[in-house]
């Protein structure tokens, strides 16, 4: 297979892309060459999304795209599609390989045997009710000052309108030696931030024996005094607990960050949904964190045009997002998803009016980032450095451990470093800031 070409495309979650990470560090490990945007390819690996019905839409576009390109190599369609779809995927033609979540250890080696064979292949493997956790280990993250590691997969939740727990299948975890033998890794590879991510990250832990659960996981974390910071992915309002409000009220090391998804604002269409929370709820937490941590950042996902959403349910969302100190929004406009309960549900809501609740939301969430960024104004912040934003006017980008996009004006090119600045202004999308001459320590002088 040595001076074989590939070429990955990822869409969709974290956790694909650090399992994109972790396939390409193991192709590059196998002897294969990787090659850019435009150059031809013996095979291309599409990593495929199907949380929503644009997502499945962009991952047969990639598809098709990848096969016009490549007419003399292979594609592969992997992940999310293939696992719960795979009959919609046959259906493309000239598309060479297709294969779920259930093998992502040994897809390496099945890659290498599609180009090497020129067979086209289909594997349709079911999750088993004992299916362990996948290791996948890596080393390189191409152009990221942070990295990614997936520590928790499956989600057994069930939301009427989510494909995820057929995509990802049950619950199950990293164990914790192998976190912890990551994250030194990674240390000694010099990333100064690393996301802990999940399907359900909430849940970390439920399937192992030692007890372990994800404030537990960050107690131990915290004993190896690792010089760098970690931020977590998305957890689920009724899983964030007081403690871990305040490990990250007091703890350096770990972001300022809470990214949870509401879904909606009424309480009538979260029993619909199966989430398993009430707004009221929702909203002591947000109040809670926003005191304890005065500026952390805390984005929110809602979904508009849910079934049964009548503009009561609406203005009940909108309503309860002015009224809290949320920072941002993710808003998804609901579309029926084959295989989901709430696809047969009554009180389907018509595209259009879908369309407009989520542009009023996308407004909002707009409002509420500004707001954010204009509250930080005076303060300063560890911001980790991404290089150039613009070399001919001496601006360096970077973000900040609270999510802020961070402009500032250096005299050198820096990346993956760490640096004090303070907030000054704000222009468009990004907010503008000063550095503090030293840079800023990962932690307090003790930790190593």
């Amino acid at each position: 297979m040595t001076n074989k070409r590939f070429k990955i495309i990822t869409l969709g979650c974290k956790v694909n892309q650090f399992e994109s990470a972790s396939l390409r560090d193991s192709l590059l490990d196998l002897g294969l060459k990787e090659v850019g945007k435009g150059e031809e390819a013996d095979v291309t690996v599409i990593n495929t999304c199907i949380v929503t019905q644009r997502a499945s839409y962009q991952s047969r576009q990639a598809i098709r795209k990848a096969i016009r390109e490549n007419p003399s190599g292979a594609v592969a369609a992997i992940g999310c599609y293939g696992q719960v779809f795979p009959d919609e995927l046959s259906q493309i033609p000239g598309l060479d390989l297709i294969a779920g979540n259930t093998v992502k250890e040994r897809m390496p080696l099945i890659l290498t045997e599609t180009v090497a064979t020129g067979q086209p292949c289909l594997i349709s493997e079911k999750f088993g009710s004992d299916e362990s956790f996948q290791f996948l280990p890596v080393k390189r993250f191409l152009d990221r000052t942070r990295a990614f590691l997936k520590i928790q997969d499956g989600c057994e939740s069930f939301c009427t309108y989510c494909i995820v727990p057929l995509a990802r299948g049950p619950l199950r975890s990293l164990g914790v030696s192998k976190v912890i033998s990551m994250l030194e890794s990674l240390a000694k590879d010099g990333y100064k931030e690393v996301v802990l991510t999940g399907i359900h990250l909430g849940k970390y832990g439920t399937d192992l024996t030692d007890g372990a659960d994800l404030e537990g996981l960050l107690h131990r974390i915290q004993r190896e005094s690792f010089p760098m910071r970690l931020r977590l992915s998305s957890i689920e309002p009724n899983e964030i607990g007081a403690g871990l409000i305040e490990m990250m009220a007091t703890e350096d090391w770990l972001c300022r960050h809470f990214h949870i998804p509401l879904q909606s604002g009424d309480n009538g269409i979260l029993q619909r949904m199966n989430r398993v929370y009430t707004s009221q709820e929702f909203s002591r937490l947000v109040e809670q964190i926003r005191e304890r941590i005065p500026f952390a950042a805390i984005g929110v996902d809602i979904m508009a045009g849910f079934p049964g959403e009548d503009p009561r349910a609406h203005e009940n969302t909108l309503s309860l997002i002015k009224d809290l100190p949320v920072s941002y929004l993710h808003v998804f406009p609901y579309s029926p998803r084959r295989g989901t309960a709430a696809a047969r549900f009554s009180g389907q809501v018509d595209q259009k009016v879908t369309k407009e609740r989520a542009r009023r939301l996308r407004k909002l969430g707009r409002e509420k980032r500004e707001s954010f960024y204009r509250s930080c104004l005076g303060e300063v912040f560890s911001v980790l450095t991404e290089g150039w934003v613009s070399a001919e006017k001496a601006q360096v980008k970077g973000l900040s451990d609270n999510y802020l996009p961070v402009t500032f004006p250096s005299a050198r090119r820096q990346k993956n470093r760490l640096v004090s600045v303070r907030i000054e202004g704000l222009e468009e999308q990004n907010v503008i800031g000063t550095p503090i001459e030293s840079p800023m320590p990962p932690a307090d002088p003790k930790r190593r």
